[in-house]
């Protein structure tokens, strides 16, 4: 049986893997700053408050998490299992030869930082250099990213394209034989035949 606790821990738990506080996911998710403060969460005379089923549904739209992921954050142990992710510089994120054909970091010359388990995906960690994507993304914020993950409209992705070139993006539409991409700073459009991308990987964090 779900209990009270056991789902605001599973919402506080989820704000904490993607980087954010509760009033931070709530904001996220297009709520009141509040909605999800401890004081909300048990009325003046006592009783207990739940989130509605809408919050919940606006909260894995706004982060991209399953419901499965929500549920599995209910049990103690899987709160943020500790792993380690490639850290790659932006430069070397457009050189093809250190990448494999999924889109992975290949080899063991790459530096590591921890981030927490993010179940089935595989991601891995870009350091921003420079100001083209400023101020959405600065100079030294790191990027959790991955190229295993779905992506769907109004994401944003890290894409590299045949020259080596690498930008980050919101996903406007993706179809047969184009990504139709727009800037995250400038609105600027951007068509990409789908043969000339040599991965597009989903932006899921960021620690700035």
């Amino acid at each position: 049986m779900l209990t009270h606790g056991q789902i605001w821990t599973a919402i506080d738990r989820l704000a904490e893997r993607y980087g954010l506080t509760a009033s931070g996911l709530a904001r996220r998710a297009g709520l009141d700053a509040t909605s999800f403060n401890r004081s909300k969460r048990v009325s003046p005379d006592g009783r207990e408050r739940w989130p509605s089923t809408e919050s919940i549904a606006k909260v894995l739209n706004a982060t991209g998490a399953s419901l499965d992921e929500l549920v599995a954050l209910i049990e103690p142990g899987n709160a943020a299992r500790g792993a380690t992710v490639p850290l790659v510089g932006w430069r070397d994120a457009g050189a093809p030869p250190h990448f494999a054909s999924d889109g992975m970091p290949s080899g063991a010359h790459w530096s590591e930082i921890e981030f927490p388990d993010v179940g089935a995906e595989r991601v891995f960690a870009v350091e921003v250099a420079g100001s083209a994507h400023a101020p959405v993304y600065r100079d030294g914020d790191v990027l959790i990213v991955s190229p295993t993950a779905g992506v769907r409209k109004g994401d944003r992705v890290l894409v590299r394209d045949a020259s080596g070139t690498v930008s980050a993006r919101e996903l406007v539409r993706r179809t047969v034989r184009t990504l139709e991409l727009k800037g995250l700073c400038d609105d600027s459009d951007w068509s990409l035949p789908i043969a000339q991308a040599e991965y597009v990987a989903r932006i899921i964090w960021c620690k700035q």
